[in-house]
């Protein structure tokens, strides 16, 4: 079963630079100039372009499907991604038990 954690904060509409109430249009037609602008192919420094392509790509997705944008809509930017609780669990571990007194080894008081 898997359930929705979330684990970064994105804010899709400042990456397609476009306003929180914008058009399906407007979505698109910004998408579309920046992934020509952050093309791999287009850019010098491809890492860089790579990394920001598929942002802009993800951001896309997101705001493009209308049952997605209504979800991410309502969680602001804490949008959230599906992960199982045992990988989520496994992930986050040391963080949770440090946070609940329970992994910490040495006082530091």
């Amino acid at each position: 079963m898997k359930r929705k954690f979330a684990i970064k904060p994105k804010d899709y509409y400042k990456i397609l630079e476009v306003d929180y109430d914008a058009t399906d249009d407007a979505i698109r037609s910004n998408y579309i100039r920046l992934a020509l602008k952050w093309h791999p192919d287009k850019q010098k420094d491809e890492d860089s372009a790579t990394s920001r392509f598929q942002e802009i790509n993800e951001a896309y997705q997101v705001l493009s499907d209308p049952a997605k944008r209504i979800e991410y809509d309502k969680k602001g930017m804490l949008y959230v991604y599906d992960y199982n609780l045992i990988e989520y669990l496994n992930r986050y571990k040391g963080l949770i038990l440090t946070c609940n007194g329970l992994g910490m080894r040495h006082s530091i008081w």
